[in-house]
């Protein structure tokens, strides 16, 4: 008959049996899941979600927009007609379909679901500039998620070899079509020359 001992290790090693197959199959799907993200290609990405070619922001499907609506007056100019409470959006950029140079009146906020990181390029006051790399390595400086004030005229492009990004964002109030503006490239190249170089290139990159 065994000892108390032998009782105590033959269970140990029955506890870590059933603890072991869930591990593993944990770490296993989690390397599943990076594999297949990895391997993806945008054409597939955007067939899944339904993504169409837009004019600012590459390939583009409208997710939400909210169901509440902010009266009129309740907000300062220029939404004082009303608007919804948010809205949010996919959107998917490659090297031959950037952000293009534009604007929206209303605050928004990237987010970065997958595929290569990119560079914002934000145009504030008085010809300052802010660039900001949206992406995964947060060890790189990287952010997933980047705040645009509302009025302020950005661009955008790929940095990284699989020529895709995959992101979201959202804002509010919720987006009209009067709230976005095209940048005039050469009036905005004149007032931000550290970087008319770069905003011309992207420009020129579009097909």
């Amino acid at each position: 008959m065994p000892n108390r001992r032998d009782f105590l290790q033959q269970a140990t090693l029955a506890g870590a049996a059933t603890l072991v197959p869930p591990l593993a199959l944990a770490q296993s799907g989690q390397s599943a899941v990076t594999a297949m993200a990895n391997e993806m290609t945008a054409e597939e990405v955007r067939a899944l979600l339904k993504l169409e070619p837009h004019p600012t922001c590459g390939y583009v499907r409208i997710t939400y927009i909210g169901a509440d609506k902010i009266p009129a007056g309740a907000l300062h100019a220029p939404f004082e007609a009303g608007r919804p409470v948010g809205s949010a959006l996919y959107f998917m950029m490659t090297a031959e379909r950037p952000v293009h140079l534009h604007r929206i009146r209303n605050d928004q906020l990237y987010h970065y679901y997958m595929g290569d990181p990119i560079e914002v390029f934000m145009l504030r006051g008085e010809g300052k500039v802010e660039r900001h790399l949206v992406g995964p390595d947060l060890r790189a400086g990287h952010t997933v998620q980047l705040f645009i004030p509302g009025n302020t005229f950005h661009t955008a492009r790929i940095i990284g070899k699989r020529n895709w990004f995959l992101g979201a964002s959202t804002e509010w109030p919720g987006v009209e079509p009067q709230d976005v503006e095209i940048g005039k490239l050469d009036e905005l190249a004149a007032q931000y020359p550290s970087v008319a170089k770069e905003i011309r290139e992207i420009a020129a990159s579009a097909k």
